[in-house]
């Protein structure tokens, strides 16, 4: 097929796009390369990219209207699979216009663009966050998702109102995916694993906040990758609410406390961390836990790579991809 694949510069976009490619397909890549975090590590992600004959690269602005119509000129696309969004909760808190504009105008004009050009199915990234003030765990898909105490989760929860209405008007087949805290290689330098590795290494001390004590459903990039590969060729028939619309949990359902990866990393990089605890950040959420026997029993998803695993692999790439 003629794939889509926003947010191609990104991690998660990065790595999916290059799955599709092994697996034959053709993809087109769209990415704004702002400069949230560093933009050279965007660029050797698209360097690597670039060694496939059937990826095509529009540098674009989802927000522009006529950005996104640029990309379905470039051929037939078939299939959408939008992970370009402002990511980072705390960001949202001091910049939240960049979340408005990226997480849901843009959003806004890839539903317009897939109705126009009658696009057999549209995948998109939402988030564990959207559970926010929800106590029950592990988080159910039809738990309620309607407390967000981010902004960054608010326009994730946006997101998936906007698609269950253009699926409901028009018809549009979309998939929204409740990611729980991807990492692995690649990865972005904001999140905590990236961070605190950097630290480590650079004998810097690292800022563990509500002393650790938070815990996350850390997944790895791979498993991610086979769950949305597999969920591709799965276009949702109507449901429930009369449109062809679902929304899946895609974790590992195992969540790990921030200190066991903290330890973790010191084990795998051969030093110890100075460690600056600090009071819980402003939106931040305690705990995510994913309830996966949803998209356990849609796709046969099993994530079966553990924590040390997985970190081991990023440890791995950070000392190649920055030479320590």
């Amino acid at each position: 097929m003629r794939i889509l694949v926003t947010g191609a510069a990104g991690f998660i976009g990065f790595h999916t796009a290059r799955r599709l490619l092994e697996d034959g397909h053709t993809v087109v890549g769209a990415d704004s390369l702002n400069d949230y975090y560093d933009v050279e590590l965007k660029q050797s992600r698209l360097h690597a990219l670039s060694a496939y004959d059937r990826f095509h690269f529009h540098q674009a602005a989802l927000e522009r209207t006529e950005d996104v119509a640029g990309l379905f000129r470039d051929g037939e696309v078939e299939v959408v699979i939008h992970l370009a969004a402002q990511a980072g909760v705390r960001h949202s808190v001091t910049h939240p216009h960049a979340y408005i504009q990226s997480n849901i105008v843009a959003f806004t004009n890839v539903l317009e663009a897939c109705v126009q050009h009658r696009i057999r199915h549209l995948l998109y990234a939402s988030s564990s966050s959207v559970y926010g003030a929800n106590a029950k765990m592990p988080y159910a898909e039809e738990d309620a998702a309607d407390h967000p105490v981010n902004l960054y989760a608010a326009t994730k929860k946006a997101n998936e109102l906007l698609a269950h209405s253009y699926s409901h008007l028009h018809g549009l087949p979309c998939t929204g995916l409740r990611f729980f805290t991807v990492y692995g290689p690649w990865g972005r330098p904001d999140m905590a694993y990236f961070k605190f590795t950097k630290s480590i290494l650079e004998n810097r001390t690292l800022q563990v906040y509500n002393h650790g004590k938070m815990k996350r459903d850390f997944t790895y990039i791979d498993d991610i990758v086979e769950g949305i590969a597999r969920l591709l060729h799965l276009p949702p028939d109507s449901g429930s609410s009369g449109a062809p619309y679902q929304i899946y949990n895609i974790g590992s359902g195992r969540p790990e406390e921030l200190m066991t990866l903290i330890r973790t990393l010191e084990e795998l990089l051969g030093r110890m961390a100075e460690l600056e605890y600090l009071p819980m950040q402003q939106g931040e959420m305690l705990a995510t836990y994913a309830d996966i026997s949803k998209l356990q029993k849609a796709i046969d998803y099993r994530p079966s790579t553990s924590l040390r695993e997985g970190l081991e692999r990023f440890v791995d790439w950070y000392r190649g991809y920055y030479r320590e």
